[in-house]
């Protein structure tokens, strides 16, 4: 089945190719408006498959649309052919063309399935190749909607291809046929996608685990960092691959911050629901809920302390979670090293700003780190991350959309957005033209006689370039 779905793609790409780079990148404009005048029902079509509450469902949404209005006016400059250095001077000419990969492949998860498919099409689509989607199973409608309205936009039939059964059913498959895999989700599978892309020696990219850190050093705006606190750990109820699960506080701001972080927490207002007022709602599903219950019993019953939280609510949600803080929570619970994708935060007190930037690196994961301080600049070259966010949690680095996004270590490889997350998708093609002569002696010219003029001319070619 999926041979045959990547074939028809790859008829379809061999047209959709030929379209000039600007009529490609209009209809991803035309996409965001679309994104816009429809964004009742995609809100609706999100929070019924996911749970979220409405902000983060509309913040979802408002994200697609922009990263689409950036690749339609931006994407085509990044796919722009330029003129590279040539071997010889004023002899050889040298061109770099952008060429697309063919059919790629993008499988996505749940926790944003309007967004991340977005995210990773258009910019595939604008760079001239087709796309095979493999949205996540329990999110089949909101995909289709992103598929319905790029045809309304104008996307010829065929160069998107939407196959539903996820890709615990569909996706070695698609690996096995597709040109490129872009994958969002765990590590441990991102891993194993990787592998079968090495064997077929296609490309890879991947934005996998993370266990986010906010550094809070002893010049920040503490009542600043208590507010976003609450946003960058409960934000989409902490299911999201940048959120904030560990905040490591300098001694002297420990007890303040905690103490305000916490009031923010408990005037949170939970519900679930369209109401436009709720600021968390329930977990998506049964299983990702019984990981939060599991996790923060264990780290209570080995000796965390719940300053927030730290129960469930069935009142609410049959899978709602408090928001909830932890401190005392060490490595050795599953909480303390693991990804816990939900509404959990363990906080840390540390000597200093040093041993702040140090336990923060301690991770295997790197994907992005919140800051708090005026020294950012000095500070970031000393933290290993693929964003690191300022005075914020995740959203002015997620939302800078020609700046490119993606994680270090075990948290992915490759970026989204900017110029990296649309080049990704094409294959450099150098064009060498040599006139008047080749690169070699000329007519009864020795070898010797050759070199030596060669020498003498890049010396001086290399003093005036």
């Amino acid at each position: 089945m999926m041979h045959d779905v990547v074939n028809r793609a790859r008829e379809a790409q061999r047209e959709w190719a030929l379209v000039p780079v600007r009529k490609r990148a209009a209809i991803a404009r035309r996409f965001s408006q679309l994104v816009y005048r429809n964004q009742p029902e995609i809100l609706d079509s999100i929070q019924k498959e996911t749970r979220k509450n409405r902000l983060s469902a509309f913040e979802e949404a408002v994200d697609a649309a922009q990263l689409a209005h950036y690749y339609g006016r931006r994407g085509p400059g990044h796919l722009r052919s330029a003129r590279r250095r040539g071997a010889i001077p004023l002899l050889t000419r040298a061109i770099e063309h952008q060429r697309p990969v063919g059919v790629v492949g993008v499988i996505t998860p749940w926790n944003y399935p309007f967004t991340l498919p977005a995210s990773d099409v258009i910019p595939a689509l604008i760079a001239g190749n087709a796309v095979v989607l493999l949205p996540d199973a329990a999110t089949p409608a909101t995909a289709d909607i992103v598929e319905r309205l790029l045809r309304e936009a104008g996307l010829p039939v065929g160069v998107l291809t939407v196959i539903h059964g996820g890709g615990r059913v569909h996706g070695d498959a698609l690996v096995a046929n597709a040109d490129y895999i872009m994958f969002t989700g765990s590590t441990t599978t991102g891993r194993s996608v990787a592998e079968k892309c090495a064997t077929r020696l296609i490309g890879f990219s991947g934005e996998l685990g993370g266990k986010n850190p906010m550094i809070i050093l002893g010049d920040a705006d503490v009542a600043a960092a208590a507010r976003a606190a609450a946003r960058s750990c409960f934000s989409n109820s902490g299911q999201l691959c940048v959120s904030i699960e560990r905040i490591y506080v300098v001694n002297e701001l420990h007890d303040r911050f905690l103490s305000e972080f916490a009031e923010h927490v408990r005037n949170m207002k939970l519900g679930a629901g369209m109401d436009w007022d709720i600021d968390m709602g329930p977990l998506v599903s049964s299983a990702q809920f019984d990981r939060v219950t599991t996790q923060v019993a264990d780290a209570v019953k080995r000796g965390a302390t719940v300053v927030a939280g730290g129960s469930a609510r069935p009142d609410i949600a049959p899978t709602f979670f408090e928001p909830t803080i932890l401190t005392d929570v060490t490595d050795d619970m599953e909480l303390g090293a693991g990804e816990t994708f939900g509404p959990v935060v363990s906080v840390y007190r540390v000597a200093d700003d040093a041993e702040a930037i140090r336990r923060a690196n301690e991770s295997e994961y790197g994907l992005n780190v919140s800051l708090w301080s005026r020294r950012s600049a000095a500070i970031a070259p000393h933290i290993r991350s693929g964003t690191i966010t300022v005075n914020e949690g995740f959203s002015a680095s997620w939302a800078s959309h020609g700046a490119p996004m993606g994680g270090m270590k075990t948290s992915g490889m490759g970026r989204r957005h900017g110029r990296e997350g649309i080049l990704k998708y094409t294959e450099s093609q150098t064009v060498a033209t040599q006139r008047l002569h080749g690169i070699a002696p000329v007519g009864p010219q020795s070898n010797r006689d050759f070199a030596r003029m060669l020498n003498r001319l890049l010396a001086i070619w290399n003093k005036i370039s």
